[in-house]
């Protein structure tokens, strides 16, 4: 694998850069509509139940009661933890909403690697379309990419045809260079399997569970680590950033620095994903502000 160095100092000031951009009412519009169908609408905690993963579900197909014209599009996914996909497939089969759910023990990655693989494989058995796996930050850390590689083999061997979305934990590997050498490796780890299909794999930034997660830098870095590889490969590889991004101004410079990094093929559900729970409700508040020019009270939308 070859070394790809960052320069922090570039990396930083082209990321603020997206954050400074002017966008005209028409691109803004247009803009929260489609983070609103990238959202991966999550639950991740220790209450869940079947029954509040039903009602998250009822609100990704349909994510505000009221009326608006044009109709709010659905969301791309629900993901929840493996014992609760069968909850969301009631609901969702047959809607055209993945089914995405945590796995390989997540969010540590210390589990053994049998009961890792036997975890992500009874999710998708259960009905999950997509698995999120970590990788084992301990081996990345200590330098043991072979083994982290192989983790990613077997687990994506596990799950085809699932998706595969690699979740690499930016704010625990301590650099930038760090996040590329890991973004590099669960890219060429997940295509030595065999051939990859456009979206079939992401790389993701966070469990959503350590701070920093999504921030601009580390997903920049991950952006780039994708275009490289597309540009050796014609493959495109997905992108989810998860963690942190709860306004919708914020999935909006997200939006600008994939389309200035990636292009315009990259903003579709099927290659750009947020992993959020409450951004949706602001992206709901920033679209019928713009459309009916008043604001939402925060009570008007439905936490699930």
């Amino acid at each position: 694998m070859v070394a790809h160095p960052v320069d922090t100092i570039m990396l930083e000031q082209r990321a603020a850069s997206f954050t400074r951009r002017s966008i005209k009412e028409s691109a803004k519009k247009q803009g929260l509509r489609l983070a609103l169908s990238m959202v991966d609408l999550t639950t991740l905690e220790g209450s869940d139940s079947p029954e509040k993963v039903r009602s998250l579900c009822r609100k990704a197909i349909r994510p505000w009661e009221g009326e608006i014209d044009p109709p709010l599009p659905s969301v791309a996914a629900v993901c929840v933890y493996p014992n609760l996909v069968p909850a969301a497939k009631e609901v969702l089969d047959g809607t055209g909403i993945k089914i995405a759910s945590v796995a390989t023990g997540f969010p540590s990655g210390q589990y053994p690697l049998s009961v890792r693989l036997r975890d992500a494989a009874e999710a998708v058995a259960a009905g999950a379309d997509e698995i999120d796996m970590v990788i084992n930050r301990g081996a990345f850390l200590a330098g043991r990419d072979d083994e982290v590689a192989e983790e990613i083999r077997e687990v994506r061997s596990a799950v085809h045809p699932a998706h595969l979305k690699i979740i690499l934990e930016t704010g625990e590997l301590g650099n930038y260079d760090a996040i590329r050498r890991a973004s590099d490796l669960a890219i060429e780890a997940a295509a030595s399997t065999g051939p990859i299909q456009d979206g079939e794999v992401f790389i993701k930034t966070s469990t959503g569970k350590i701070a920093p997660a999504a921030t601009m830098p580390a997903v920049l870095v991950m952006l780039e680590a994708i275009r490289d590889h597309w540009f050796a490969t014609g493959i495109r590889i997905g992108m989810k950033p998860a963690g942190g991004i709860r306004r919708a101004k914020a999935a909006l410079h997200q939006l600008a620095m994939v389309k200035e990094t990636l292009g315009d093929d990259w903003l579709t559900p099927k290659l750009f994903r947020f992993g959020a729970s409450s951004l949706t409700n602001d992206l709901l508040r920033q679209i019928i502000r713009l459309e009916r020019k008043r604001y939402m009270a925060g009570h008007d939308f439905s936490e699930a």
